[in-house]
């Protein structure tokens, strides 16, 4: 179903071109979410500057997000040195919007000052485990994803790069990264220069559950899914044809296995434990 042409229809309609089903809205005039709803990864932008005060307020509100424990363990990175962002931008030749767009951060997770806080008050910190890294990426995730719902309230576009963990060690020093603290992502930040079709979702029926997980009909799902995606936004590109073939149909569920049936940030694991965090 094609998404409505009019961005204050309905929360209902936007929810409907989403995931392919009527979705009753109950709060459906709601303009927080019915920007939300139609968010879309915008890799294109105006040549025209965010004011830097604008991106530090956005961060100020990103990090009023919810904390595990009140622990507060993400930091962002505002990178305006033209020499960083260039060398950033180098080390992401795929991702030519990092260089192009008007503001670029770093998402970070940060277990440097829970420790220093044990440090200053001279207790043990018990808990050095994989707890400790998963809390500090999963918080320095929820900042991001407010970020974004707070740029694109105003009507900024966002692109979130996952790809600079594939060269964490360069990106910790480009940044000055201390032991314990850890990139989580890049965000592109700019004003659109055009339009991007919204990405269709996977229904329902295969992300929300009630009392119990149930994946009983999760082959079901993906295959509606990927008639649905391949009718609404087909996929441009193919993943290596060379290794996997170009006969069949290239779907959603035929891109995501090839992508993850190579190996990819296999160096990942070996940077955690080298800025001094334990997996166990």
């Amino acid at each position: 179903m094609s998404e409505p042409k009019d961005p204050a229809a309905p929360l209902a309609d936007w929810l409907r071109a989403r995931y392919g089903e009527a979705i009753p809205a109950v709060a459906a005039q709601n303009d927080t979410l019915r920007s939300m709803a139609r968010h879309r990864t915008m890799r294109h932008y105006l040549d025209r500057p965010v004011d830097p005060a604008l991106v530090r307020t956005l961060c100020a509100v990103a990090l009023a997000a919810p904390s595990k424990s009140d622990l507060q363990q993400a930091d962002i990175v505002i990178v305006e040195d033209a020499g960083q962002r260039a060398a950033l931008a180098a080390l992401l030749p795929d991702n030519p919007w990092a260089r192009a767009a008007p503001a670029f951060l770093v998402f970070c997770g940060n277990n440097r000052r829970q420790r220093r806080v044990h440090e200053l008050r001279g207790h043990g910190f018990a808990n050095d485990h994989l707890d400790a890294f998963f809390n500090a990426a999963v918080e320095a995730g929820i900042v991001l994803g407010t970020f974004v719902a707070a740029a694109e309230s105003l009507g900024l576009a966002t692109c979130p790069i996952s790809a600079i963990r594939n060269h964490a060690d360069e990106v910790a020093k480009v940044l000055t990264l201390p032991p314990h603290v850890f990139p989580v992502a890049g965000l592109c930040v700019g004003w659109p220069s055009g339009f991007t079709a919204m990405t269709p979702r996977l229904p329902l029926a295969a992300t929300i559950h009630t009392d119990r997980h149930d994946d009983t009909a999760l082959d079901a799902h993906i295959a509606e899914y990927d008639a649905r995606r391949d009718a609404e936004k087909p996929l441009r590109a193919r993943r290596r044809d060379d290794l996997f073939g170009a006969h069949q149909p290239y779907t959603w569920s035929e891109d995501k296995a090839r992508q993850y049936a190579q190996p990819e940030r296999t160096g990942w694991g070996a940077f955690v434990r080298r800025i001094g965090f334990r997996l166990d």
